[in-house]
């Protein structure tokens, strides 16, 4: 059943996209940080580490299925999906305060208060997240208006990946007075609140248009029959393994390309060339002069060089996401996605050839990958949308929490592997935190976990669209024969 007005206003937009800037201050956060968290902060060895972000997440992982029934089963006046995003948005805020905190426990202690902090995360996470991305798909029936709700969606996503790659670690100094410790739980303290407020404003300005017929009845055994002859959801789940493997991996690394490999006189030379230090020496004396002697841009080449790296980059994916719907609306989100991403590994291959004085090059690549990665950022969930649509057009049944929640089963599992990576290759490599200069080999393990390594997983995602059948020509026939059913209905 659908109600016929399918248009979804701006504020509605707006609203339903805070959501995920709040979801994402916290999945950026373990994204880009966990491991390095783990390691130099807590204090966890990196073996150990692993260990715990694979196990976490896997746990987490494997509730995303339950949770997809159970919200597919949720009846109440507020729609299916909303009164997750309202029930689980205080203890979402509070978890995640606690699994950045540092207890000073003994060294058995850490790894049991990390896990249990850490599984409760991804739970919570889950309970909140996969309503919030099946939201999606019942907020219009619309597919341009979904390609503009997954623009809007993504650069929210973005903000939040600015705030979190671009300025987290120097608000950590800065908030903790140099104390990293300190600092992480400070800045999660303020990302709790404000993911608390803007997951209110989601639950209060949205609503969903397309319930499913009120004399549907279907079994979880049908859910998951209809599932697996789905063949556009098989490759949609593979492909959003690999992707987040990719974006755990790389993401978790740079912090140690830019602590370990980059050679700091070359960068310090180079962002005092591009006028970044006289910018930052501006900054501070503004804030000096209003009182605010406390907020200080830190002074090391690495940080700020790491916040720029990973600001420029963002803006670039911005830049890119405008131009994912026209592209989309023309040639079909597939073949955009495919292409887009496919440019945007060959931009990471290029990280492994560069010495530790190639600063420029290395900004330059990381704009090109920005770039090419924002064009596909917003298509990953409007095409799981479309497969939720698919499967509704093949079957005449909709579920679209459960197409949902193992895609979300697929982003855990992709953030647990890749996670777990980061801890275990730097393990394997042989880092250890107290050096000041780490050997030749874990040196090079660090490249190749930049450059090589989220190359191939990317390219695997890449051959998962041979198998993905929605092409521009079956959007459009799917979305003209739903609503015709509907309209009859």
């Amino acid at each position: 059943m659908i109600k016929s007005n399918q248009k979804v206003s701006v504020i509605e937009k707006i609203g339903y996209s805070l959501g995920d800037l709040a979801a994402n201050l916290i999945f950026q956060t373990l994204m880009t940080f966990l491991a390095f968290f783990y390691t130099d902060v807590y204090k966890i060895p990196p073996a150990t580490a692993s260990t715990i972000i694979f196990a976490g997440g896997m746990i987490g992982a494997f509730f995303n299925p339950v949770m997809g029934v159970i919200a597919d089963r949720t009846m109440t006046r507020w729609g299916k999906f909303r009164p997750w995003i309202l029930w689980t948005a205080v203890p979402f805020g509070v978890i995640a305060m606690l699994a950045f905190s540092t207890p000073n426990f003994g060294p058995g202690g850490k790894v049991a208060y990390a896990l249990i902090t850490y599984i409760l995360l991804v739970v919570i996470y889950s309970a909140n997240n996969l309503p919030y991305a099946s939201l999606s798909g019942v907020l219009t029936g619309d597919m341009a208006e979904r390609n503009s709700i997954s623009s809007y969606r993504f650069v929210a996503v973005m903000i939040a990946q600015f705030v979190v790659q671009g300025l987290l670690l120097p608000l950590v100094l800065i908030l903790g007075e140099g104390d990293k410790t300190k600092g992480f739980e400070n800045i999660m303290t303020i990302f709790a609140v404000t993911g608390i407020l803007f997951f209110l404003i989601t639950f209060l300005t949205t609503r969903e248009r397309i319930l499913p017929k009120p004399e549907q009845k279907s079994s979880v055994k049908e859910d998951l029959s209809d599932l697996f002859r789905n063949k556009p959801w098989i490759a949609m789940l593979v492909l959003t393994v690999f992707i987040f493997i990719t974006l755990a991996l790389k993401g978790g690394m740079y912090v140690y390309y830019f602590e370990n490999f980059l050679d700091e006189a070359s960068l310090a030379a180079f962002l005092e060339n591009i006028g970044f230090n006289g910018f930052i020496a501006a900054l501070n004396s503004t804030l000096t002069n209003i009182g605010l002697v406390g907020f200080q841009w830190p002074q090391d080449a690495p940080t700020s060089g790491f916040s720029l790296f990973n600001a420029s980059g963002i803006i670039m994916m911005i830049i890119g996401i405008t131009l994912s719907k026209p592209l989309a609306d023309r040639f079909g989100k597939r073949d955009v996605f495919g292409t887009s991403l496919f440019l945007s590994a060959l931009c990471l291959l290029l990280f492994y050839f560069y010495s530790p004085h190639s600063i420029a090059l290395v900004f330059l690549s990381q704009l090109a990958h920005g770039f090419f990665y924002g064009i596909s950022t917003p298509l990953l969930w409007a095409m799981i949308a479309d497969v939720a649509d698919y499967s509704e057009w093949k079957n005449h049944r909709r579920a679209t929490a459960i197409i949902f929640s193992a895609m979300i089963f697929g982003l855990k599992a992709g953030l647990s592997i890749g996670g777990a990576l980061v801890a275990g290759i730097l393990a394997i490599y042989g880092y250890n935190e107290q050096l000041a200069v780490q050997n030749p080999e874990t040196i090079n393990g660090i490249k190749l976990s930049l450059s090589v390594y989220p190359t191939l997983t990317f390219f695997v995602s890449v051959a998962c669209l041979f198998f993905y059948e929605i092409n521009k020509k079956k959007e459009v026939l799917i979305q003209k024969e739903l609503m015709e059913r509907r309209r009859e209905s």
